[in-house]
């Protein structure tokens, strides 16, 4: 062993250089891992503190029991408490303070009159709290609200919309309050919560714009005397409190609102880090793998001698084995140094781009430095396993042979085993995604295609060169024609360089073309289900926004060139035990503005004691026309509709459909989503566009759009996430670059006898440059083409999978534009990966090179 290390050493001193690429390799996937687990430890840590602090002078907090939660909410919807409960919290012993603490969607606009807040984090208005201790918002400039229309806001909202005490603006409840800003507040010691919006109001007014009826709450913050605990003070609140009204104690607040963060945003941001993270060391491992093999198989000769002098199978291989530890322990250690960085970048930068992250020293913890270390060890020894085992299979005969060259290639089995996966591969997923759809099945096929083509890459590699560089001959001649061979000559070492950027490049196409298809999703659910002419939304996502105001759509209803207005409200409730989402409407105008497909019954007689559902959740509920249902809402009252219309589509106009009137007794703070607008015949478009605009600036000016523009507003956080996918990919694109870089100064080191030769027999250096650099090309285009061959088909399975684990039809696209620029993007990185060598190779001495052995 002892002999085996001392080897492995003095083999890493006198080949610093062969190892370069993979220790980049190492360094990138687990600095990027490293940096995603210490991000998000930093992020729960900075969320517990940020949360802690706000709420740490309450000791308990009072609401209702029961929250009805809808499908892919992770937070339910609770009932209001009665705000006369404080008189009888404030007689408990043990209670020092009590306040009501109301609270609803609440949009500001800003200076420049764009709405602030709304993608992604709550915008919330509230009654300001009087009791410091009890209010999360402490007063940094400025007094709290007074009088009627006096606001305190908190001090990064007022920073993003320019906004400073004694500015007046628009608040959206979502109908339009003017307010005036009287002061400004900080969030447990940071400028706001993350970037989340908030507006104080007098309790009055938060009764007014944000409740259905005055004397309601959210809930109920409580405060402790001196020397009660917060169990011992819910403990003395239990008893008092009427049914279905339950005390928490503050800490058990902060939890939840950190874990509803954490469910909602973190585990997902974190999740998507870590796939990435996870795609970047397969890609690590194709490149580490291909340095192994090569520097194995140059090292031929080298490992014969050993054989011949005495040295044991065991002894080559652990030797082989002991380099590939070394450098996985030093580069994994720096990988570590660099998560951290990494890790520190992405808290400067996040919050400075708009994420809601707040501030907070960097955590780390033994299991974020423990797991990357221990990947980037395993994956580097896996990697390195094969070429170790070959180099101890290495024959003493070998020495008497010239250095030799891995020329292995395609070989019968191969090709067997390969198209016998990929017949595997396409029976799997599309028994997953046509027969049987189980998306399982289609993850299961959708896996054995990317080994398929990794062990196929040898056989297809040397048709796909000699197909790819025909043109070579023609267009570079003899260096075209040369680089060819070159690529040809091994084509497992081809297929194993081209396989890491192939890998990358799939899983770009695949999310460009997933991407493609969510978009023409949408435009096809609107073309298809908005039969109206203009639609009035809010441009918001996730708890952002306010909505719009239920009376803009009788507004707009009411302009000569409109002939239906219809808005879609939101509502919630269990519909026979199981949370619902409802929409709310007036259905007579909905059926007119929608295509809602076949329906049975009518949606004329609904009334206050009918509902409409679509034809799959009433085969879910077993319900059909004429059938009663049962709703409960958050109000805790129980009502039976009767089942009125069952109809076909459901993409915008909801599951559930009810009246307005219906939904009057349980409403809280009530909004509309969207108002769909169709103008009476002979109206052009931009005179009745123009005309709604008018009517909806008095409601807080919200966006006008046509159909089409619609279609691709709302489609637009998709881009937003495909710019995020194509940043993160970008370091596997990286690490699969340095593998071709490496693959070629190898090969150069190897081929460097012949290269003498050829400039030796006339060969320019110009020419000998653009040989390795058409070489270089030649791979990336392989594994170009090859990457956009599977992720095409991975998407196209995504797509379907999704098309048949969901309710709605899903289309699938491939964009062409985008596709050629992945190509083009492959093919430039193929020619930067080859610039040094091709420099390197150019720079050869030719004397010394000819008489190199």
């Amino acid at each position: 062993m002892n002999a085996s290390v001392r080897l492995s050493a003095s083999s890493l001193r006198a080949h610093k250089r062969r190892f370069a690429g993979t220790f980049l390799a190492v360094f990138l996937g687990v600095a990027f891992l490293a940096g995603t687990l210490v991000m998000g430890d930093t992020l729960r840590a900075s969320f517990d503190t940020m949360f802690g602090n706000a709420t740490s002078g309450t000791d308990a907090v009072v609401r209702s029991a029961d929250a009805i939660t809808t499908p892919g909410e992770s937070e339910g919807v609770r009932e209001p408490v009665a705000t006369d409960l404080v008189g009888t919290i404030e007689k408990v012993p043990g209670v020092a303070a009590a306040a009501p603490n109301i609270q609803g969607a609440g949009q500001l606009i800003g200076r420049n009159g764009d709405p602030i807040g709304g993608q992604g984090p709550p915008t919330l208005a509230g009654n300001w709290i009087t009791d410091p201790e009890l209010n999360a918002y402490r007063l940094a400039d400025g007094h709290a609200p007074r009088g009627p229309g006096e606001v305190v806001i908190d001090r990064g909202t007022a920073e993003r919309g320019d906004l400073k005490i004694g500015d007046t603006t628009t608040l959206r409840t979502p109908d339009p309050v003017k307010v005036t800003v009287v002061g400004l507040a900080t969030f447990g010691g940071e400028d706001g919560m993350a970037q989340v919006t908030f507006t104080g109001m007098t309790r009055a007014d938060a009764e007014k714009y944000l409740t259905a009826a005055p004397g309601e709450a959210a809930t109920i913050q409580v405060r402790a005397g001196p020397g009660i605990s917060q169990q011992e003070l819910v403990d003395e609140l239990t008893p008092v409190l009427p049914k279905g009204v339950e005390a928490i104690t503050g800490q058990e607040s902060a939890e939840e609102n950190t874990e509803m963060i954490s469910s909602q945003f973190l585990s997902v941001f974190t999740t998507l880090l870590l796939v990435f993270s996870g795609v970047a060391l397969l890609v690590a491992t194709f490149s580490i793998h291909n340095t192994f093999a090569i520097v194995v198989a140059q090292r031929t000769r080298e490992n014969a001698l050993l054989r011949a002098l005495g040295a044991s199978r065991r002894q080559v291989t652990v030797s082989t084995l002991v380099e590939a530890s070394a450098v996985a322990v030093i580069a994994s250690a720096a990988g570590l140094a660099g998560g951290i960085g990494i890790a520190a970048g992405l808290q400067a930068l996040f919050p400075a781009i708009g994420f809601p992250f707040p501030e907070g020293d960097l955590v780390i913890s033994g299991l974020s430095m423990a797991l990357p270390l221990a990947v980037g060890v395993v994956v580097c020894l896996g990697s390195a396993l094969l070429p170790a085992v070959r180099a101890g299979r290495t024959a003493p005969l070998a020495a008497l042979r010239e250095t030799a060259v891995d020329t292995s290639g395609a070989s019968r089995t191969r090709a067997v085993t390969g198209l016998a996966l990929i017949a595997l591969a396409l029976g799997v997923t599309l028994t997953g995604v046509l027969a049987s759809p189980s998306i399982w099945l289609a993850a299961t096929g959708a896996v054995l295609a990317l080994i398929a083509f990794v062990v196929l890459g040898p056989v297809a590699s040397t048709t796909a060169v000699r197909v790819l560089g025909g043109p070579l001959d023609r267009l570079r001649g003899v260096t075209g024609g040369l680089a060819r061979r070159n690529a040809l000559r091994s084509p497992k070492r081809t297929a194993a360089t081209a396989s890491a950027l192939m890998i990358g490049v799939a899983v770009v196409s695949l999310f460009t073309v997933f991407g493609a298809s969510l978009k023409a999703t949408m435009d096809q659910t609107v073309a298809r289900s908005f039969a109206g002419d203009v639609a009035i939304s809010t441009p918001s996502f996730g708890a952002g926004g306010s909505g719009l105001s239920p009376r803009l759509a009788d507004a707009v209803q009411r302009l000569p060139e409109v002939d239906t207005a219809v808005g879609l409200g939101r509502g919630v409730a269990e519909v026979d035990g199981k949370g619902r989402t409802l929409t709310v409407t007036d259905p007579v105008a909905l059926e007119r503005t929608f295509d809602l497909g076949e329906i049975r019954g009518s949606m004329n007689g609904l009334g206050a004691d009918g509902i409409a559902i679509t034809e799959n959740e009433a085969g879910k509920q077993h319900l059909k026309t004429g059938d009663k249902a049962r709703l409960t809402f958050t109000d805790g009252r129980t009502q039976t509709f009767t089942v009125r219309a069952v109809y076909g589509r459901s993409e915008l106009a909801g599951d559930y459909v009810i009246t307005r009137d219906a939904w009057a007794p349980h409403r809280t703070q009530d909004a509309d989503t969207l108002v769909a607008v169709s103008f009476k015949d002979g109206v052009v478009t931009d005179d009745g566009k123009a005309a709604v605009e008018k009517a909806a600036a008095q409601y807080g000016n919200p966006e006008v759009q046509t159909r089409d523009e619609y279609a691709q507003s709302a489609a637009g956080g998709i881009d937003m996430m495909l710019t995020l996918v194509y940043a993160l990919l970008a370091l596997a694109v990286l690490i699969a670059l340095l593998g071709i870089a490496n693959t070629l100064t190898l090969a150069i080191h190897e081929r460097t006898r012949e290269l003498g030769l050829l400039r030796a027999v006339g060969q320019t250096r110009s020419q000998l440059r653009a040989m390795v650099r058409w070489e270089s090309i030649l791979v990336a285009a392989f594994g170009t083409v090859g990457g956009l061959a599977l992720g095409a088909f991975l998407g196209w399975v995504l797509v379907e999978a999704s098309d048949g684990a969901s309710d709605s039809a899903f289309a699938f696209a491939m964009p062409p534009l985008q596709l050629t620029v992945v190509a083009l993007v492959g093919l430039t990185a193929g020619a930067l990966a080859g610039l040094r060598p091709a420099r390197r190779a150019a720079r050869l001495d030719v004397l010394r090179a000819i008489a190199t052995e």
